[in-house]
């Protein structure tokens, strides 16, 4: 093939090229912008390019990666979205194994697990005393853990004394025999009543009818007194001994009866919102295989043990044929469920009356109880049959769905409009746990399917795509924001309100009255948008002529103020606890603020002065004044 001569020559080669160069050049500058061509627009803004190892790159071109220099590549369409939304293609969402629940409205059941012995029942517990001086002559009982019964004979007492007393009573008897038919009534009603009061004196010494009844009619008083059981029962302790002197009021046999005995049992401080007076316990023994016995609450101790963390409680239980003995060690469950606000019902008591001093009486309809004669009160008035607008049932979700990062709860819920599988991160409040589910009081419907597997794989995807982790606390969710200006008139509020519900805890209307007005110019003083709220509900609580009406108001106030801290102080307030009473206001329930987990009640004072629980902990922080 022969090579043109042009081609052989360089300058000729270039004197060619140069030319078309220079036009191609032209060409190329003189087309007109980018942004008047508007598919070029559309079709660069469309697209968003990212690293590979820096997600949280995005640009609207190609290029570098500004932080490890590796080129950037196209970001996959559809992945932007929502902030809080991460989508998978159903491929995805099976090799992830995302599963997903309903968020179920359903009863909230659980059993709290609690664990103690048996004790005496001190309520029928006996000390028998010596009702004269003198000498135990005799035991008849002499030995500790003897069963007696009731009227038995335990000891005889030598005493001089008692020959004084009977002989008193031998003379009154003689001195009425010996008066004629003739004499005035008025003498021999004398002496009726000089001989009642030998007899009286001889029963307090313990002495029955029967044996007054025969020193009356014999010549010779006898220098014995016979101590008698007064109960049947065992005898726990033995505290004087045969020969031995005694005084007057010196203990010497203490009798338990065992028809009845003590649970004592230890609940932790998480367990005790499942828990209330006059609730069944059912608990077992190892010494007694195969048989369940039963007991009701009879008593809820008001103090957390500060090491443990733990609280006593007592259970009344009958033990008619004395199977139970104290000292039995007891694994006891408690089962428990709870309506949506959260309290425990018990439907077997709906329309039941029972006494507010021993809950084991339980009767259909009004009257006294058989132990103290207090009348009985019904079961709604104890909270255990909630009224029709509260009992409806909690909201739950299971435990797997509930991503914990400390003070927030997160969640991802499938996004129902979508056809592809669209998860969605949301912050919501828990209540208790309830076994293997939680009850949940705000951020969630019934009906939303949240996921329960693989919610930490999304986390991650989402952080792939550049987006905010749900895990972190800054992940883009709404969260009121502190104004440190608002906490310090916060804090103020807070310290004037406190002297208010102490004085109404207290039944000190008047004090309460004077430290309203205190709380009216604190507000007045410290003016923000936010505490107008607050001033209206604060002079009607100051203005209120009577306790009642000033109780009445304090639950508007609370509430406004509660809710203010929630949103602007939380984190910097102080101590501050949500406390409820579910019987304040005639059964409607109220919230009151205080400084201290101790329940003091400004609702009804010393009446039920320790009734309620502390719902929420606002914060736990130290304030800076």
């Amino acid at each position: 093939m022969k090579i043109p001569a042009f081609l052989k020559s360089p300058r000729k080669l270039l004197t060619l090229i140069l030319p078309l160069t220079l036009f191609l050049a032209g060409w190329w500058f003189g087309l007109p912008p980018a942004e008047n061509n508007p598919h070029a627009h559309a079709s660069e803004s469309s697209q968003v390019w990212t690293c590979s190892m820096h997600p949280q790159i995005r640009q609207p071109a190609p290029g570098l990666c500004p932080i490890c220099n590796m080129e950037l590549i196209p970001l996959a369409s559809g992945e932007a979205g929502a902030p809080r939304e991460v989508r998978v293609s159903p491929e995805a969402a099976a090799l992830l194994d995302i599963r997903v629940s309903p968020v179920v409205r359903a009863p909230a059941e659980t059993d709290v697990r609690l664990f103690g012995r048996i004790d005496y029942d001190e309520r029928r517990s006996t000390t028998i005393t010596s009702r004269v001086s003198g000498r135990l002559d005799r035991l008849f009982v002499d030995f500790t853990g003897a069963l007696v019964r009731k009227d038995d004979h335990l000891a005889e007492i030598y005493s001089p004394d008692l020959l004084v007393t009977q002989r008193e009573l031998i003379q009154g008897r003689q001195s009425i025999d010996s008066l004629p038919a003739n004499t005035p009534p008025a003498v021999r009603d004398t002496r009726q009543r000089l001989l009642d009061a030998s007899r009286e004196k001889l029963r307090l010494l313990q002495f029955s009818d029967t044996q007054i009844q025969e020193i009356e009619t014999s010549k010779n008083p006898d220098d014995h007194l016979t101590l008698h059981s007064p109960q049947t029962g065992i005898v726990t302790a033995k505290l004087a001994s045969e020969g031995q002197y005694v005084k007057t009021g010196d203990p010497l046999f203490k009798v338990a009866d065992l028809s009845s005995v003590w649970l004592r049992l230890e609940a932790y401080e998480s367990d005790l919102q499942w828990l209330r007076y006059a609730q069944d316990v059912e608990f077992q023994v190892e010494a007694i295989p195969g048989r369940t016995f039963h007991g009701r609450i009879s008593f809820i101790d008001p103090d957390i043990d500060p090491t443990r963390r733990i609280a006593r409680l007592r259970v009344n239980v009958e033990n008619p044929d004395g199977a139970l003995k104290p000292g039995m060690f007891v694994t006891a469950t408690a089962r428990s469920a709870t309506s949506a606000n959260g309290r425990v019902l018990d439907p077997s008591l709906a329309g039941k009356w029972i006494s507010p001093m021993h809950p084991e009486i339980v009767k259909d309809g009004p009257g006294q109880c058989d132990i103290c004669g207090m009348d009985l009160v019904p079961a709604e008035e104890l909270g255990f049959i909630p009224p029709a607008d509260d009992a409806k049932n909690p909201l739950l979700i299971p435990a797997s769905a509930v991503l914990r990062t400390g003070k927030r709860a997160v969640v991802y819920r499938r996004v129902p409009t979508e056809s592809h599988p669209v998860f969605e991160g949301l912050e919501i409040v828990l209540g208790p746990r309830v076994g293997n589910r939680f009850i949940v009081n705000s951020g969630l419907e019934e009906g939303d399917l949240v996921v329960t597997h693989g919610a930490f794989k999304l986390d991650s995807e989402l952080q792939i795509q550049a987006k905010p982790s749900m895990m972190s606390s800054n992940a883009g969710l709404p969260e009121a924001t502190a104004d440190p200006a608002t906490t310090r008139v916060l804090r103020k509020i807070l310290a004037a309100y406190l002297p208010v519900s102490k004085a109404l805890a207290d039944d000190n209307d008047k004090h309460a009255k004077h430290t309203a007005t205190t709380l009216v110019e604190t507000i007045e003083q410290n003016p923000t948008p936010q505490t107008k709220s607050l001033l209206d509900p604060a002079r009607q609580l100051a203005a209120a002529t009577d306790i009642k009406s000033r109780r009445a108001a304090l639950k508007a106030l609370s509430d406004a103020l509660i809710q203010l801290i929630r949103e602007h102080g939380r984190d910097s307030i102080g101590n501050a606890y949500v406390v409820n009473c579910p019987m304040a206001l005639g059964g409607k329930g109220a919230d009151w603020l205080s400084a201290t987990p101790t329940v003091l009640n400004p609702y009804f004072g010393d009446a039920m002065l320790h009734c309620g629980d502390v719902t929420e902990t606002l914060s736990a922080g130290p304030s800076d004044h």
